[in-house]
């Protein structure tokens, strides 16, 4: 919600007037939002006027100096980390999203703007998809962690549900494919590693500096190439009966290695997850025919069991109509 108040408010600030519609249009959200964020902007000490019209619509008044936009500690970290990630994810509004970062950056006390700037710098983006489901002062603490060559002491749930503690060297922060990632070296275990940062807990300086290592690859490489290679519960291969360009439309967070061309009509899709669901939901989302060439068990009853479910749910005859064979009333 931060960032969309500061989204809000900017537009607000670029042209006279706005209707409700249009604020709305542009925000991706439902017209009661806009009116609850309207009235939330007011409750801040911003003068926004209602104007009169068939659609209504608001203003700033002229005339006034505007109060700051009121964020505490985490709410100014998350709209930073939102607006990092929405610069290098969202074709089209990187150039707005950098000017949007660099107003707040302006406005917040000097502890706050280091911890923005630490996320700013330490993020690199390698794929679609607006990340999610990290905690801005996780984010905050890994992220200065790497500006600093600090080791960072965290506790990591793995993919089975149970938990470690881990003690890195922070590299990079990756956003892309609807999530954030960490590329760290373990010392422990002598090797590069990636964590998913919606799985790391209670994350903590050490204070004790480190001297950075060369990387095997970009952080970029690296989150792509641990994601190919996780040890996923299910994994799938499918033959679509559509181009490679439709599916990258459908999946925009699926990884470019696991699409291959058959020829212009077709190709084959691989798929790697721990949620059968979610291959199933892929799968419709595709709206093409599609032969499923690799899949176990679960994820073959999954399929016959949505299968069913779809048939049972459908009409059996179009409305105002009847069945074959059978006289109308």
């Amino acid at each position: 919600m931060p960032g969309r108040m500061l989204q809000l408010l900017s537009l607000l600030q670029s042209r006279r007037e706005w209707s409700g519609t249009e604020l709305a249009q542009r925000l991706q959200v439902t017209d009661r939002t806009v009116r609850r964020d309207v009235d939330r902007l007011r409750e801040l000490g911003y003068p926004v006027d209602g104007t009169t019209g068939t659609a209504g619509g608001y203003r700033l008044a002229s005339g006034r100096n505007l109060p700051p936009l009121l964020l505490d500690d985490e709410e100014a970290v998350a709209v930073a980390v939102g607006l990092t990630a929405t610069a290098g994810t969202i074709t089209g509004i990187e150039e707005t999203a950098v000017r949007a970062l660099a107003k707040l950056r302006q406005v917040l006390p000097a502890r706050l703007r280091a911890r923005v700037d630490a996320v700013a710098a330490a993020t690199t983006a390698v794929g679609p998809g607006s990340p999610n489901g990290a905690d801005a002062d996780v984010l905050g603490v890994l992220a200065t962690a790497c500006r600093d060559h600090e080791l960072v002491a965290f506790a990591y749930s793995r993919r089975d549900g149970s938990t470690s503690r881990r003690r890195v060297e922070p590299h990079r922060l990756v956003t892309g494919y609807g999530l954030w990632y960490l590329v760290a070296f373990d010392p422990e275990r002598s090797d590069w590693r990636t964590f998913r940062a919606d799985r790391i807990t209670a994350p903590a300086p050490t204070h004790a500096r480190f001297t950075p290592r060369e990387p095997p690859a970009d952080a970029a490489a690296q989150v792509r190439r641990a994601i190919a290679e996780a040890p996923y519960r299910h994994r799938a291969r499918a033959t679509v009966a559509a181009p490679v360009e439709h599916v990258r439309a459908k999946l925009p967070r699926l990884l470019p290695a696991r699409l291959q061309p058959v020829d212009e009509l077709s190709c084959v899709v691989t798929f790697g997850t721990d949620e059968v669901g979610s291959i199933v939901t892929d799968l419709a989302a595709l709206g093409v025919p599609f032969v499923l060439d690799e899949a176990d068990d679960e994820l073959r009853d999954r399929l016959r069991t949505t299968g069913r479910w779809l048939l049972d749910a459908a009409p059996r005859t179009a409305p105002g109509t009847t069945a074959p064979g059978r006289p109308a009333p």
